[in-house]
């Protein structure tokens, strides 16, 4: 996989969540989606579109390409996962959303894994929704305890 930065995976990331929404992705549906401006989008389209991953026609919008499409499946997939393990975990889901899009490019590849395995444990091992409610119940009496104090 290219090496890119953080902010390059994130559009492409946007592009691919846009235009599995849409069937397509403009400039105006990426800068909504990352809340940034237009012009931000145009630049980092056009850098893009520079290293291969997109093809970006202006005006028209942008499609992603082989490659650009196999980096954003990849870090999309990092970042559902953080987020459904940080919701099991009883993580507001504005919250978990944010933290997501961090960690998905902190985290080592393997970590991702792990955490993806555990969710999908606890999600399909049967007596694992027990400990999900045992664990759900001790969050709220620990905050109930703190708040006492």
């Amino acid at each position: 996989m290219t090496a890119l930065s953080r902010k390059a995976e994130d559009y492409l990331e946007a592009i691919l969540n846009v235009s599995q929404e849409k069937g397509y992705a403009r400039t105006k549906d990426v800068a909504g989606e990352l809340d940034v401006s237009p012009s931000s989008v145009v630049e980092m389209f056009q850098k893009l579109d520079r290293l291969g991953m997109v093809d970006y026609r202006p005006y028209e919008g942008v499609t992603l390409r082989p490659e650009g499409e196999k980096i954003a499946r990849v870090i999309k997939s990092r970042h559902d996962t953080l987020k459904c393990f940080l919701m099991l975990i009883d993580v507001p889901e504005e919250i978990a959303e944010s933290d997501a899009c961090f960690m998905e490019h902190e985290l080592h590849p393997e970590t991702i894994e792990q955490i993806g395995m555990f969710v999908d444990f606890l999600r399909h091992g049967g007596e694992s929704s027990d400990i999900l409610m045992r664990f759900s119940a001790f969050c709220k009496q620990c905050r109930f305890e703190r708040d006492r104090r």
